[in-house]
């Protein structure tokens, strides 16, 4: 499959979900989607497209939460990321791991690291940080403050 087909595909079949495309080379496409439609788009991708999911990313902008979900098709060396932006007072989505199992711990790590509530994950809970971790702190958000003023953070989190 091209680029160009997976492009008009996506096009064709989500025109109005799909805010933004973004096409950093030929072999690279970004794009944003409605919130209510990643489900629906990331599982085309997956299953239809036969796509092989990555891993997912989440970045606090200051103005709003980011996911971003990373996909590449292996025949053709394409590569997809599918952006929502969330609130970021109430950073929610749903949780892409009822059609990608392999998003459940990536899902979990955005949870305790940016406060963000995956809808329908079968279980969210805390996967790197200490169970002395206070609830609510998050640690990745951009106004995160130091909780513990005599922790030391010379191995990360």
């Amino acid at each position: 499959m091209t680029s160009e087909e997976v492009r008009g595909g996506l096009r064709e079949r989500f025109g109005e979900d799909i805010l933004e495309f973004f096409e950093k080379s030929d072999k690279r496409l970004y794009m944003e989607v409605r919130i209510e439609s990643l489900v629906t788009i990331a599982s085309y991708i997956f299953k239809d497209l036969e796509a092989r999911f990555h891993t997912a990313s989440g970045v606090d902008t200051r103005t709003g939460i980011e996911v971003l979900y990373h996909f590449s098709i292996e025949d053709s060396g394409y590569l997809i990321s599918v952006r929502v932006k969330l609130d970021r007072e109430n950073p929610q989505v749903d949780s892409l791991s009822s059609v990608i199992i392999g998003a459940e711990w990536i899902e979990r790590e955005m949870y305790e690291l940016l406060g963000i509530n995956f809808r329908g994950h079968p279980d969210l809970r805390r996967l790197l940080l200490s169970d002395l971790w206070p609830g609510g702190v998050y640690p990745l958000k951009a106004d995160y403050k130091e909780w513990d003023k005599n922790a030391v953070r010379d191995r990360g989190v």
